[in-house]
């Protein structure tokens, strides 16, 4: 048996490695940077279904291990990317702003998925996607979801990137074709798209487009949404929990102890913490980012290898709705906070 798995290991670990590492060159490129390294990564793996079915069988094993915990490394690894000092120079009004963004994107766009239908996870997953950090968002606050059914979640886990994904990359378009009509500058122009754009991919790549001072504003807006991850995730995972614990009570079942802390999402804020204040070089840091997003991108193939597009097509016009809606709406909401503020 040990055999066994070590083979369904080595054999997931190949096929996800070589998706990911695919992704973040591809990523590269001029104008497939706006999709991302973790997003090609996942239609690489969506690729791979073409593999024999045998061979998938026998991989499916090591696809659960390195979706559950090269995910939860990857997480960990990306908080080099944070830079805590960076972010408290940027001032108060900064996280403010993206408190009341994030906030309102992911409670509207949580009550619109509801109201078009979409069922509560996949509601949940869209609206953090939307509302924080994109396919990383939603990987993270997956974990923190109560559910028996596996081939669901990882369904909805794929929905809900699949949403970020169109409509990041949609709107990255939208605000640099808007942007001669907008009457903003370079710097307030950043601020607006690290405020309103889902991936980090897609506010670099529109905060990118007009100058050094767009891309500062940008990232550094973008930074202070991927901060609230954290809590966010603690939240939903405390909130899961109350819901779980009041179904077995209603079903005279024992309640489950456990309580809903993201261990690996203080692992992500304690490297933030490291990043920040330890004597690390650019090159050591830049060499953790890209491990987190190798370790992120396997996780995704795996994402994609597994699951069922066939029932996601079906179920996929309340949540693309919603987050078009929601969208709209928070790219409003932050061209009048950088009118205002900045």
């Amino acid at each position: 048996m040990s055999i066994i798995k070590t083979k369904s290991f080595w054999l997931a670990t190949c096929m996800t490695l070589a998706c990911s590492v695919a992704g973040v060159l591809l990523a590269k490129l001029p104008y497939v940077n706006l999709i991302g390294a973790l997003v090609l990564a996942l239609l690489l793996g969506i690729a791979m279904q073409v593999f024999p079915q045998q061979l998938r069988q026998t991989a499916q094993p090591g696809m659960a291990f390195i979706s559950n915990k090269f995910l939860r490394l990857g997480i960990i690894l990306l908080g080099f990317r944070l830079n805590l000092v960076t972010l408290a120079r940027a001032g108060v009004k900064t996280i403010l702003v993206a408190m009341v963004g994030v906030a309102g994107t992911i409670c509207l766009t949580y009550w619109l998925s509801k109201k078009f239908g979409a069922e509560d996870e996949l509601a949940t997953l869209t609206a953090c996607g939307c509302g924080i950090c994109g396919a990383a968002a939603v990987m993270g606050v997956s974990p923190q979801i109560e559910t028996n059914d596996e081939e669901r979640k990882r369904e909805n886990e794929v929905l809900a990137v699949a949403v970020v994904c169109v409509m990041g990359t949609v709107f990255t378009l939208l605000e640099i074709g808007l942007k001669p009509l907008l009457g903003l500058s370079a710097p307030q122009f950043g601020i607006v798209a690290g405020g309103s754009l889902h991936e980090i991919a897609h506010a670099v790549a529109a905060g990118g487009a007009f100058g050094e001072s767009s891309l500062d504003n940008a990232l550094i807006m973008k930074l202070s949404r991927v901060l609230l991850l954290a809590p966010v995730a603690l939240i939903i995972g405390y909130w899961y929990q109350r819901k779980f614990v009041q179904k077995s009570i209603a079903q005279h079942q024992s309640a489950p102890k456990k309580l809903p802390i993201p261990w690996f999402l203080a692992g992500f804020i304690l490297t933030s913490v490291l990043g920040t204040f330890l004597p690390l070089s650019s090159v050591v840091l830049d060499s953790c980012v890209q491990a987190a997003y190798i370790f992120l991108g396997m996780a995704m193939a795996a994402l994609g290898i597994s699951v069922n597009f066939r029932v996601i097509f079906q179920r996929g016009g309340a949540v693309f709705g919603a987050a078009t809606i929601s969208s709209a709406c928070l790219l409003t909401y932050m061209v009048i906070m950088a009118k205002w503020l900045f």
